[in-house]
């Protein structure tokens, strides 16, 4: 099963991303231990820490490794016009650069942090390649925590990926950022669930304080079927505050992140 979370930032995708990597590496209610990659895929990476996983201080995220982007990708200069291979060689890449806690192997890749960088420079050239090879040629469970986009999908990788999830928090911005991603996702391919067994773009409601809120988010969702919602929970930020996983001594993330897992594996026939 492959995995990508998207949201507006400050939704709680990262959170999201965290517990669902961790009850799937753990096992949980008759489920057997998967191999689980958590990939960051954000330009501002934090799953690590949401995950309590302590980078060694010498890692950078693979986006900034320009030495290694060079190599692989033969660019010999800088600036307008530069030539360099579309398809770099990536398929070592995971091994030499995640880390690991509690089965679960986390790959920082980062995203490019400049103006233009959705344009066919050499680093999100690699970054998509590596994240191809992850979706498409690996066969470990992924769970993918992205920007608020499809910048690192293409048209083929979206293809292996089995649900969007996109983290939604009770507010009108973060709907329209809810319905903007959903029309990108549609533009390369990936639509709205329909029945199972199936693939497609989902939601997951964040900080809700009740059912007001709830029925707010399942009438501006519209057609963007809600797997399920997260509680507003202060132990999130405690635990953030105090270098901890964010899902440590907080059964009620756990369990709600549990119900969410069923819904999402019902809705892709795997229930």
């Amino acid at each position: 099963m492959k995995i990508a979370i998207s949201g507006k930032g400050g939704a709680g995708k990262t959170t999201l991303a965290a517990a669902m990597a961790w009850l799937l590496a753990r096992g949980d209610e008759g489920h057997s231990p998967k191999r689980v990659l958590a990939v960051d895929a954000d330009p501002s990476p934090s799953l690590a820490l949401s995950l309590g996983i302590k980078v060694p201080p010498d890692l950078v995220p693979v986006c900034e490794m320009r030495e290694l982007i060079k190599e692989r990708t033969g660019v010999t200069s800088e600036g307008y016009g530069v030539f360099f291979k579309l398809n770099p060689s990536v398929a070592d890449i995971p091994e030499k650069f995640w880390v690991e806690r509690d089965g679960v192997k986390l790959l920082i890749l980062g995203a490019v942090q400049k103006g233009g960088g959705g344009c066919a420079c050499p680093e999100n050239v690699f970054l998509k390649n590596l994240l191809s090879h992850l979706i498409l040629q690996r066969d470990e469970v992924a769970v993918v925590d992205m920007e608020a986009g499809v910048e690192h999908l293409g048209r083929a990788t979206v293809k292996g990926v089995n649900a969007l999830i996109i983290v939604v928090e009770p507010s009108l911005p973060s709907l329209e950022t809810a319905h903007k991603i959903k029309r990108l996702a549609s533009d390369i391919g990936m639509k709205v669930a329909g029945p199972p067994p199936t693939k497609g773009v989902f939601a997951v409601g964040n900080k809700l304080m009740g059912p007001e809120q709830i029925e707010f988010l399942e009438k501006g969702l519209r057609d963007i079927p809600l797997l399920g919602c997260l509680s507003y929970n202060p132990k999130i930020q405690e635990a953030s505050l105090k270098g901890r996983a964010s899902f440590e001594d907080n059964e009620t993330l756990i369990k709600e992140t549990r119900v969410i897992l069923k819904k999402l594996e019902e809705a892709l026939g795997r229930g």
